[in-house]
């Protein structure tokens, strides 16, 4: 006799990232021996650079596997809050202003959680990180849509976000360098949205995991901004800058107060960060950073070389993107929903791509692909997609 068993509610709004599906459909192909090219993970593939392995390997070597405490261990905290002071210039306290989770997914929903009630209103870029409107919907607030326009270079307008403020917003996340479309925000955009923030009394979740991963310009954080660092959660981590993905480390700062409530969720979900990982992240940020340029050195050959690409490729046009590893070309041209030809790509030409209304709707008629792979590939993914597309 089988039970039948229900399950919240809440489950049915709980979105997840079409990248792990596509990369499903790629394996599968792969298992029946079908040579995939994959430009659809944004996952760096070099190796974690060896002195950050050695500094595990220490400390697993000196039996350090136990419990830490669960804002994580004080020499990473300190670590960390020296270095957002000096990218940022801001004063962290290590002791009340930091948190380390296990990775910076935590930081989102922990920060989310923590300060956005059901029917509030949170101001998401559109197209975006999906991960940011899934928990805003699965906590019973609503996620509002700023568009992100190809004619603005997909930054994130302040005049765009000021026309979708109401009285029940109460955050506004921002992500830069962003993903899907690798767009960095200038100083006038984060001083317009600062200025928005302040004038609404608004919480500011900043995403800012690829903020090393910047190829022209500098980095422009808007918790750098005046009255800006109280109302701001600062979210970073090592995925990307240091080639760290499966170590799953990441950190928020904010105020004494947001961290406390945020550490308080993870006591309750994780107790605390995996503590040998914590060892290594103190190497990451304190150790030689000769591998984080040469890793960007590389990533901008890969982006000139596939912006070129597809740019030469009949009906596909591309925008130079300013940072992180992504690329967002518009694909209006060939008449296809991007769904369709994501799955036309990856079925005819065995090139596996994220199709662009994964991250929203204003994703439609766009593809992402990541750049984080080798030259070899990114040619040989080039020339498949062309001979396909242009057969159409």
């Amino acid at each position: 006799m089988s039970v039948k068993l229900s399950f919240a509610d809440r489950m049915k709004s709980l979105g997840t990232e079409t990248a792990f599906e596509v990369l499903g459909m790629a394996r599968e192909l792969e298992r029946k021996g079908v040579n995939v090219v994959h430009l659809e993970i944004g996952e760096p593939d070099f190796d974690t650079p060896q002195h950050i392995k050695d500094a595990a390997v220490r400390a697993l070597e000196e039996g350090f596997t136990h419990y830490t405490p669960s804002t994580g261990i004080f020499e990473l905290r300190e670590a960390i809050a020296e270095k957002v002071s000096e990218d940022r210039g801001i004063d962290v306290d290590p002791n009340r202003e930091v948190v380390v989770m296990p990775g910076a997914k935590p930081c989102i929903l922990t920060g989310i959680l923590a300060t956005v009630n059901p029917g509030d209103e949170v101001l998401i870029p559109n197209p975006s990180y999906p991960i940011y409107e899934s928990v805003v919907s699965f906590i019973g607030a609503v996620p509002v849509p700023v568009p992100l326009r190809e004619e603005k270079d997909f930054r994130v307008s302040p005049e765009d976000v000021a026309e979708k403020v109401t009285k029940r917003t109460r955050m506004l996340v921002l992500n830069s360098p962003h993903n899907p479309c690798g767009s960095s925000l200038l100083k006038g955009d984060v001083e317009g949205l600062a200025d928005i923030a302040r004038e609404n009394n608004l919480w500011v979740l900043s995403d800012e995991v690829y903020c090393k991963i910047q190829y022209e310009g500098k980095h422009h954080s808007v918790a750098s901004e005046p009255g800006m660092k109280e109302r701001t959660i600062l979210v970073d981590g090592f995925s990307k800058t240091y080639a760290m993905t499966g170590w799953r480390l990441g950190y928020a700062v904010g105020n004494p107060e947001v961290i406390a409530h945020m550490v308080k969720l993870q006591i309750n979900v994780c107790s605390c960060p995996t503590s040998f990982v914590q060892k290594a992240g103190i190497e990451a940020l304190r150790g030689p950073q000769e591998c984080v340029s040469q890793m960007v050195k590389e990533y901008d050959k890969r982006r000139k070389a596939i912006v070129a690409g597809l740019n030469a490729i009949r009906g596909i046009s591309c925008k130079m993107p300013g940072g992180a590893f992504y690329v967002f070309p518009n694909v209006k041209r060939l008449g296809l929903k991007s769904r369709d030809l994501m799955t036309l790509l990856l079925n005819k030409a065995r090139v596996a791509t994220l199709h662009g209304d994964a991250f929203g709707q204003n994703g439609e008629g766009y593809l992402r692909l990541s750049y984080a792979t080798s030259l070899e590939n990114i040619k040989e993914g080039l020339s498949r997609i062309k001979a396909t597309v242009e057969a159409l």
